[in-house]
């Protein structure tokens, strides 16, 4: 995906007024990254670009005083799922996965280094010639002295998606927010990829995601989220402007929270 590609997307609507006023500014953030929304234009690997769109982002986030943690997924470079239904092991499908967000935190960490953005990158995986071990409270020490913190390999462990790596480091370094970047604008009643008339809700409930099977993250995330009353914000990642805006506490995509209107 090019700067002049995404360019081209125009900002989405704001969301209805009865959302106005339910997010503050957040002091820290994290922000899930798919690793399909690194693929821009490729069908493999790492798009330069989209890093350094992403990063050009998170500059302008850090710079306004937001402590930011970033967790990847790794689906553009391998998927453990669709390697174990294919025959490998689930186990071993995932520790490969794991690896894969490894690579991709590394092209994220040199987007964001090249733009003069102190940035680490901590693995729940030993790899101490490429990364730093995840250890909490390094990663908050690392926050609080304004670097943008990377943290890879997903909680370290097979059977667990990078969605509930996500979750459970948000809440284990004490993020007011989980940002789950996306390609879609939020969250619908129904896939708006094969339902044309599917409506984009503004705000909804942890519970009707889990009830409604709305499969925005899974259920594992979702169900961290709401035992720790965790907000999430799903929002399209790929329109100018949205990451810092949704990391400002602007009203972009849904908010998923425990109220319920």
């Amino acid at each position: 995906m090019s700067d002049a590609a995404v360019g081209e997307t125009a900002l989405q609507p704001a969301v209805s007024a009865e959302v106005v006023g339910m997010r503050g500014r957040y002091g820290r953030i994290l922000l899930k990254v798919s690793g399909e929304a690194l693929l821009g234009g490729r069908s493999y690997g790492v798009d330069p670009e989209v890093c350094k769109f992403i990063a050009r982002q998170l500059k302008e986030v850090n710079a306004g005083g937001v402590q930011v943690a970033v967790v990847v997924g790794g689906g553009n470079i391998f998927r453990g799922l669709a390697a174990s239904a294919k025959g490998m092991e689930r186990a071993t499908a995932d520790y490969i996965g794991m690896l894969a967000t490894v690579m991709n935190a590394l092209a994220l960490q040199d987007a964001l280094e090249k733009i003069g953005v102190p940035t680490r990158v901590l693995s729940a995986i030993g790899m101490n010639e490429v990364a730093e071990p995840y250890i909490r409270r390094r990663a908050m020490r690392h926050l609080e002295k304004g670097r943008v913190v990377i943290l890879a390999a997903g909680t370290g462990n097979p059977y667990f998606t990078t969605d509930t790596a996500a979750a459970l480091r948000a809440v284990e370094i004490g993020a007011e927010v989980l940002l789950k970047g996306t390609k879609v604008d939020g969250v619908y009643d129904d896939d708006p990829m094969t339902n044309p008339t599917a409506k984009r809700l503004d705000h909804v409930s942890y519970a009707q995601v889990l009830n409604d099977r709305l499969g925005v993250l899974d259920s594992t995330a979702v169900s961290l989220c709401m035992d720790n009353e965790l907000p999430i914000v799903v929002f399209d990642m790929n329109v100018p402007g949205h990451i810092r805006a949704a990391a400002l506490g602007e009203n972009v995509g849904t908010l998923i929270d425990g109220s319920e209107e």
